[in-house]
């Protein structure tokens, strides 16, 4: 499953590098079937403290540049951050632990991302699974725009995190993929 995603990230950030203007971007849905399962949860790692994650476990991250809301994640940025949307006119829901203010932002490709604290949510594709907090302090660049990567914590300070560029120009960000 690994390798697969490994290759489809891989695939879309090819074909957002040859300039296609269409692109395939993956992201994370929260499902709202019915079931317990909450759209954003809390949940403590060890060393990084009690951050967000999504409805399958993995951390949730927010680029400092999109704290009012604007979406500048997209193209290529969106194969290594994957968007954390909901469906049209679905409320993401709050698990127990969350406090703070879930909502909804319309991202340019007309899909619904989920916010929090009026931060867009994203997780990151180099993240092995829940737990994983691989992303955090991340700068990166896509298309000339600068990322600087934190978790969602539930405290009002971002998690420590260490001082490392993954930046590689305009292209991929520097992932390897």
């Amino acid at each position: 499953m690994k390798a697969l995603i490994a290759l489809l990230v891989g695939a879309a950030l090819v074909l957002s590098a040859c300039g296609s203007s269409k692109s395939s971007s993956p992201t994370t849905t929260a499902s709202s079937s019915g079931g317990t399962s909450s759209t954003v949860s809390a949940r403590n790692v060890s060393g990084t403290g009690t951050i967000l994650v999504d409805a399958k476990g993995d951390t949730l991250y927010s680029p400092a540049e999109e704290a009012n809301g604007k979406i500048l994640c997209t193209g290529g940025c969106t194969a290594v951050w994957v968007p954390l949307t909901v469906a049209a006119g679905t409320t993401p829901s709050a698990g127990a632990g969350v406090s703070g203010k879930l909502g909804v932002v319309k991202r340019p490709d007309g899909k619904h991302q989920v916010t929090w604290k009026g931060g867009p949510l994203y997780t990151f594709a180099q993240d092995g699974g829940p737990g994983d907090v691989m992303g955090n302090g991340a700068t990166d660049k896509f298309s000339g725009m600068s990322f600087t990567w934190h978790v969602a914590m539930t405290g009002s300070a971002p998690a420590p995190a260490p001082s490392t560029s993954t930046s590689s120009g305009s292209g991929g960000g520097g992932y390897g993929y």
